[in-house]
Formats: C-alpha cells, sequence, structure tokens
C-alpha cells in the first residue's frame, strides 16, 4: 500500500514538474526571480524530448509499483488521467522532437512577453 501510495504522489510530481516545464514561464510575471529555476527545468525537458531519453523519474515509479506488486498502470484515478499524459500512447521519436518544439516554443513566446511587460515597465520588479 505504501509503495502504491508512493508511486502516485512520485505521478503528481512528475505531472508538476511536466507543467512547469511548459507553462512554467508564466511564473516570473508573478516573481521574476524563479527565471533561475524555470530555464534549467525548461531545458531539462527539452532536452529530454530531443534525445529520447527517459526522465529518471520514471523509473523509479516503475519500481515503486513493482513493490507495490502493480503491474501495468490500470487501476485508480491517477493512473486512468494522470498516467496517460505523462506517458502517451504512440510516443515515436518524431513527436518527441515535436513536443521539444512545443517546450522550447512557448517558453520563448512567454520569456518576449515577460521582457516586453518589464521594458515598458508593466511588471513589478521583484527579486
Amino acid at each position: 500500500m505504501i509503495y502504491r501510495m508512493l508511486a502516485d504522489c512520485l505521478v503528481l510530481v512528475h505531472l508538476a514538474f511536466v507543467v512547469f516545464v511548459v507553462g512554467g514561464g508564466l511564473l516570473i510575471l508573478w516573481r521574476p526571480s524563479l527565471r533561475w529555476i524555470h530555464l534549467p527545468a525548461a531545458a531539462w525537458g527539452a532536452l529530454i524530448e530531443f534525445t529520447g531519453w527517459i526522465c529518471p523519474l520514471t523509473p523509479w515509479e516503475q519500481a515503486l509499483r513493482l513493490k507495490a506488486g502493480q503491474v501495468g498502470y490500470a487501476g485508480g484515478f491517477i493512473e486512468h488521467y494522470l498516467l496517460p499524459i505523462l506517458y502517451p500512447q504512440g510516443l515515436t521519436p518524431g513527436v518527441q522532437i515535436a513536443l521539444g518544439l512545443l517546450v522550447i516554443g512557448a517558453n520563448v513566446g512567454i520569456y518576449a512577453f515577460v521582457g516586453y511587460r518589464l521594458a515598458r515597465g508593466g511588471l513589478p520588479r521583484r527579486r
């Protein structure tokens, strides 16, 4: 039971990281100093997609599921709704490159918008 709960928590952390990688640049509208956390995270996310590497969280989660006696991802809410987002079917190298480009494109757009707002004096300058 504890291993399944740990695996489920790890999936939530993984999903939160993916969301942060893709759209976390928006947080710098609130706290500009977060860019020093977001930029490396976004670079890591793009690198994972471009190289086809597996995020270290994935084998960790799978090991926890094996210890819990689970096979695959059938089961409750987390497995049914969140895992397909993290591990979509039909994930090919071409799709991974497109996802990496999406991460870069979304973040370039976000940072361009923030830079524009800062240049016009439209954002509070917090550190």
